[in-house]
């Protein structure tokens, strides 16, 4: 069935943020949204509020207030705010060893790794040896063990490679050995961030969700990912099974171990990197939280400098051996560069497959995001993604 081309849409965009409400209309018109939401938060208040379009294309179910979705690696940055508030609490140091609070790390050439380097995609550990399926990642234990175990593909803190599913493994694992009663991360996020804040944000989506709330993926058409994606020379290294590229997006999981076909998406399934379903007014608001001053969850001001610092680079500089361009990541965030604009210098923010980002700027004290569940093939950027982004920052400079 094709979607509405006109789609109702919801929502609120108070006075001076108009704008952002016709962008988002015009995505449905022009750029072939299905369904979306866009939530902006500016100086610690909701400006910006919206839904529209379709939750379910096979039946099509409007999208609701609060439907929720999938918003793969955009969960990177409600992962890297949890890690903050251990951060923040003393349960871990940035620049401390991995293997200080989780001793069987220090193996095949991983004991000098610190916690800064593993966050930030510097550890050299992208991909994995053993297999790695929904078995695996259900059984925290079983993972660890794997985890541990794991060689780093070069020596850690020489190059920058996205760790595209990894990273929130390594980052459950870490949060489980340092939080004193070892919660999981998805569980640690829902007691000390999503439900003191009332967040519709789930990195571990619970039983009791029913499938009305969900928003379908509809999947993009690889083949256009030939004439979208840059640079080329990333759609290269995707086809080829032994590239980091390879290895680290597309198998072992793969992109789709979030996605379960009785219900939308995996339930009690951990996946930090890229299993987070939920609303934009949930990221939106997170992020802002963390952009004005953190008091709600009483976020150190050392933390929230270390958030809003430069990347620190490998020996090797920012050119990143999955994304096979330059980027800066730090602390489990994406930092605005040349190659991804977005903020001030100190933003920090998360982008999904398909086309979600969030992010928070506490210059401008923005808490932002857009979620969809139309996957878009370009990497990094999506046009719909990038009105919004464009209109919002014409408003507050």
């Amino acid at each position: 069935m094709e979607e509405k081309k006109n789609p109702e849409i919801s929502g609120t965009a108070k006075p001076g943020f108009e704008p952002i409400k016709s962008v988002f209309a015009e995505n449905f018109k022009e750029r072939h949204d299905l369904g979306a939401a866009c939530c902006v938060y500016y100086q610690g208040k909701k400006v910006v509020d919206l839904w529209g379009g379709i939750r379910n294309e096979a039946t099509q179910e409007p999208w609701e207030e609060d439907t929720m979705v999938l918003v793969f690696s955009t969960t990177k940055g409600m992962a890297g705010l949890t890690l903050a508030l251990a951060n923040s609490r003393g349960l871990l140091d940035y620049e401390e060893k991995v293997s200080a609070y989780w001793p069987e790390f220090a193996q095949n050439g991983k004991e000098n790794v610190t916690v800064r380097q593993l966050l930030s995609h510097q550890a050299g550990l992208f991909a994995f040896d053993e297999k790695v399926d929904k078995s695996v990642v259900a059984d925290l234990d079983r993972l660890a063990v794997v985890l541990a175990k794991q060689k780093p593909f070069w020596p850690p803190g020489t190059r920058q490679a996205y760790h595209a599913w990894s990273l929130g493994f390594y980052e459950g694992e870490l949060l489980r050995r340092v939080d004193p009663t070892h919660r999981s991360l998805g569980q640690f996020f829902q007691d000390e961030i999503a439900s003191p804040l009332k967040l519709d944000f789930y990195i571990k989506l619970p039983d009791e969700i029913p499938n009305s709330r969900l928003a379908t993926i509809k999947k993009f058409n690889p083949a256009l990912a030939m004439f979208t994606v840059k640079p080329f020379s990333l759609v290269l290294a995707s086809m080829s099974s032994s590239s980091p590229t390879h290895r680290a997006m597309f198998v072992n999981p793969g992109p789709w171990l979030p996605l379960d076909k009785d219900h939308i998406y995996s339930r009690n399934l951990e996946a930090p990197s890229g299993g987070g379903v939920g609303t934009a007014r949930a990221i939106a608001q997170a992020y802002s939280i963390f952009a004005t001053g953190g008091k709600e969850l009483d976020i150190r001001k050392e933390t929230l400098q270390a958030l809003m610092a430069p990347a620190i680079p490998p020996k090797l500089g920012f050119y990143d051996e999955v994304l096979k361009k330059e980027v800066k990541l730090s602390l489990g965030f994406i930092k605005p560069s040349e190659t991804y604009p977005f903020g001030s210098s100190c933003a920090f923010g998360a982008s999904g497959a398909g086309g979600s980002f969030g992010f928070a700027d506490p210059e401008t004290q923005i808490g932002y995001a857009y979620v969809c569940n139309r996957m878009g093939a370009k990497q990094g950027g999506d046009p719909r993604e990038l009105a919004l982004r464009n209109a919002l920052l014409k408003i507050v400079g």
